[in-house]
């Protein structure tokens, strides 16, 4: 399957990572990618960010290397309540927002408070997609939590980083997520979870997985760049003028 959008990938920025935003874009580019999201960690997470950084992406020119940037955040969840840690007033000047559960942020519980707390920040209305659910320890009702973000038009991430051996014991698990959206008609959109460079715009294990599961290719969002800024604007996001052309 083609993908042109990388829509999860980290910069220096987050404290753990070893690319700059110029590194990025530049292996976008030589990826052959139409777009990627800029997703550094949000404040809460150890090593990430001060708010600022987030505040200031209006700064960012939309294109470098001929590439199409998005500002974001990959935000953590908090609580059971489906808080996450990006001030509204922020999240609303960004283009996209991920959110995910992180051990050091939110402790894993039971299955049943996994579920209520996806199905909580997807009812929250403030996020585009849930990144890397297929984590072991955030146990939760896949078909409950999948078909509330098919009904609210919010995406299931498939990442790769997390077939690749990031989170062990994801890979079965992202197959029975990745089928059960199939069946639900939840719409996907693929990510690598960059901490590197030369990582930007690697859907290789993304792509077997689909492939297996023989997801149909209407339901994911980074196979045009037009499917998915059309996305957020059905999301009730402003066009971007730069992207026009797209």
């Amino acid at each position: 399957m083609p993908f042109v959008i990388d829509t999860h990938t980290h910069t220096i920025s987050s404290g753990h990572a070893y690319s700059t935003l110029l590194e990025n874009a530049k292996a976008a580019a030589d990826k052959g990618l139409a777009l990627f999201c800029v997703t550094d960690h949000a404040p809460t997470m150890p090593g990430a960010p001060h708010f600022w950084h987030f505040a200031n992406q209006r700064i960012l020119p939309r294109f470098v290397h001929g590439v199409g940037i998005l500002r974001g955040v990959e935000a953590n969840i908090l609580n059971s309540e489906g808080e996450i840690d990006i001030d509204s007033r922020i999240s609303e000047q960004l283009d996209w927002v991920i959110a995910s559960f992180h051990e050091p942020v939110y402790k894993p519980a039971t299955k049943t408070t996994h579920t209520d707390t996806l199905i909580n920040v997807i009812r929250s209305g403030r996020v585009h997609a849930l990144g890397h659910l297929g984590n072991p320890n955030f146990d939760f009702d896949f078909e409950a939590v999948i078909s509330e973000a098919a009904k609210h038009s919010v995406l299931v991430e498939i990442n790769n980083s997390s077939l690749s051996g990031s989170r062990s014991g994801s890979e079965c698990r992202c197959e029975d997520i990745a089928a059960i959206a199939k069946e639900c008609g939840a719409r996907i959109t693929t990510g690598s979870d960059a901490h590197f460079a030369p990582d930007v715009g690697n859907f290789t294990r993304v792509n077997q997985l689909l492939q297996k599961v023989q997801f149909p290719l209407d339901l994911v969002v980074t196979r045009h760049p037009r499917c998915f800024l059309d996305f957020l604007e059905e999301r009730g996001q402003q066009p971007i003028e730069e992207f026009s052309a797209l």
